[in-house]
């Protein structure tokens, strides 16, 4: 099978299409031929090799933890999927292939696009992990760091949903979008304490920072304190006392289906700009630079 790999650390170059072999389903998993797969900001860390230390790299590597794609296999002791199940979920092997292995899918909506439902398992776990974390409830105020991207734009419309209010920041081409949402927008840098106590006279009561970009020591002086500040990006958490959630090992199958069926009707808005898999290198830089609108998607023929 075709598949994107990288054989050293290093930036988007160190991306290339590789012949490898059609993985074999184990007990529990599902061989998935992938018709598109999510890019996410991790992707482009561990290629860089910073996070080794967290997720050791064995060569060669293929990317990608999301896919969406048809059932070709199933391993033992599979009976919830059938052959020929269209579904989403996260792959246990690469997803920057033609096939991949996943042990947790949910059913693919008839009405939702391939691209679409790779969009959807890493950001929705991770808007509803953190808004849970937070405690989010209705009448309360939550500000959000960097909420134009994959898990911001989900993040906003599950806060909205739950009866909360969102001040987001973005950069300037971003806000009407983030409105577009159901947030209140506004930019990020220098004088945000100042613009969100404008915005929010009376306080905000949690802060989700998708951003990573040396926002916690503002949303420190804005809580008055570390408590109910979460970030999914800002490794210096620690050193201020604020809670890092890196997320990573549940995979909510039943709430995975319950958001897709949302997306299907139009209920819950997804953003993406997709890539073919040979153009993954293309799509890594657009991630690393950052300032991407929602999700980046590879498709797969």
């Amino acid at each position: 099978m075709k598949a994107i790999i990288f054989d050293e650390f290093g930036g988007p170059d160190v991306l290339h299409e590789a012949d490898v072999e059609v993985p074999r389903p184990g007990r529990g998993q599902v061989l998935v031929r992938v018709k598109a797969a999510g890019l996410n900001a991790l992707d482009g860390k561990k290629r860089a090799g910073v996070l080794e230390a967290v997720f050791p790299t064995t060569f060669p590597a293929i990317p990608g933890a999301e896919v969406a794609g048809v059932v070709d296999a199933l391993g033992e002791g599979v009976s919830d999927v059938q052959v020929g199940d269209e579904v989403l979920g996260w792959a246990d092997t690469g997803s920057y292939a033609e096939y991949a292995l996943a042990t947790a899918v949910a059913p693919k909506p008839a009405d939702l696009s391939w691209e679409e439902a790779a969009a959807l398992p890493v950001a929705s776990e991770t808007a509803e992990r953190v808004l849970d974390e937070l405690g989010v409830i209705a009448g309360e105020t939550v500000l959000m760091h960097g909420a134009s991207g994959a898990v911001g734009t989900v993040a906003v419309q599950l806060a909205t949903a739950r009866g909360a209010r969102v001040i987001a920041t973005a950069g300037a081409s971003n806000q009407d979008y983030l409105t577009s949402l159901g947030a209140t927008p506004t930019t990020y840098g220098e004088g945000l304490v100042e613009r969100v106590r404008a915005l929010a006279p009376d306080g905000v009561d949690a802060v989700f920072d998708l951003a990573g970009k040396g926002a916690l020591p503002d949303s420190i002086t804005l809580r008055g304190g570390t408590e109910r500040i979460v970030t999914i990006a800002d490794f210096s958490a620690g050193e201020l006392g604020v809670a890092f959630s890196p997320g990573g090992g549940d995979h909510p199958v039943g709430r995975l289906a319950a958001v897709a069926q949302d997306a299907a009707a139009g209920t819950l808005t997804t953003t993406v700009t997709a890539y073919p898999l040979a153009k993954a290198a293309d799509a890594q830089q657009a991630s690393d630079a950052g300032h991407v609108r929602g999700k980046l998607v590879l498709t797969v023929d």
